[in-house]
């Protein structure tokens, strides 16, 4: 499992966590797209911004393994604003590789891209 150096580890000043530390032994947590309702909670949405502008900073538009990023954190943007880079995509590999669709992001997190 790559180890993404300076990627941020959580949310500053919150247990929201956007990397794991080891690989699971129980398996792969594969990505999952879910569904984001109109009535979550604030914090839920700042959280999703942040890790956004976290990827963008680290990786902007070039393909990016999955490694140690949190499978719950990426699984708010799966399928809309982080999309498979790779055909056949295994959602279940840390080895996986991943890109960030420009246009879709800065649509749904404006402020991330300032």
């Amino acid at each position: 499992m790559l180890k993404h150096r300076g990627f941020p580890g959580r949310m500053p000043g919150t247990d929201f966590q956007f990397t794991v530390r080891r690989p699971n032994p129980k398996g792969v947590t594969p990505l999952t797209r879910r569904e984001r309702y109109r009535d979550r909670k604030n914090v839920d949405r700042r959280v999703d911004a942040t890790f956004m502008r976290a990827l963008w900073e680290q990786f902007g538009d070039q393909p990016f393994e999955r490694g140690n990023l949190d499978a719950g954190r990426l699984s708010w943007l799966f399928g809309r604003e982080v999309i498979p880079a790779e055909d056949p995509f295994d959602p279940a590999s840390y080895e996986a590789l991943l890109v960030i669709d420009e246009a879709v992001a800065r649509a749904s997190f404006p402020d991330a891209f300032d």
